[in-house]
């Protein structure tokens, strides 16, 4: 399965945020990267710029490489509502989306793994494609065999976000995708409007 592997702390400081998590380079130097990255005289940005910079970063922060996710815009725009918010949403949906949201594991690409090695359940079912698309109503859980591992115990213990449209039980290791988020409930930090716009030119 095709996925970004690169150096995760240089693609933050470009876009400025530490959208893969936690990263102590990045609060150290939380500047654009390159020579002239703590110039505060750098050129504005034109609007194409802007929005493929935008794409990008909602490209790198759920971890899709470009043909799924202009899999996942034809989607959207195809589907009933504002293609932007639609877009985020079945980006949400995503199980290794869910599984990090569930605090399962601590970031997108450590849930990609547990998908991927066949830790995770959907409705009692072994499921291994991390770009599954989920329903309101599916169970999601850790399979029986892998609810020892320290790895996803750890991370359950750290794990202190709470979303109003997914459930999670601890004792069972399961929990419930109740419903497709409102873009209100989504806290990343895009602009889909722009990846819209870059899209529809």
């Amino acid at each position: 399965m095709a996925r970004y592997t690169g150096p995760k702390t240089k693609i933050a400081r470009k876009f400025g945020e530490a959208i893969f998590g936690e990263d102590k380079s990045f609060e150290k130097r939380n500047y654009p990267p390159g020579q002239h990255g703590n110039n505060r005289r750098r050129g504005k940005k034109s609007e194409y710029a802007i929005q493929l910079m935008e794409k990008q970063k909602a490209k790198y922060t759920y971890g899709i490489l470009e043909r799924q996710f202009r899999g996942l815009f034809k989607k959207a725009r195809a589907a009933q509502g504002i293609t932007g918010e639609v877009l985020l949403q079945l980006c949400e949906s995503r199980l290794d989306n869910v599984v990090y949201r569930m605090g399962i594991s601590p970031s997108r690409s450590g849930a990609r793994q547990l998908v991927s090695h066949r830790h995770i359940t959907v409705n009692g079912e072994i499921v291994n494609i991390p770009s599954y698309q989920l329903k309101a109503g599916d169970v999601v859980g850790v399979r029986e065999k892998s609810k020892s591992l320290e790895a996803i115990d750890k991370s359950l213990s750290n794990s202190s976000h709470v979303y109003e449209w997914i459930t999670w039980n601890n004792d069972t290791k399961q929990g419930t995708f109740v419903s497709v988020p409102a873009r209100i409930q989504i806290p990343e930090n895009i602009n889909e409007q722009f990846i819209v716009e870059l899209y529809s030119k």
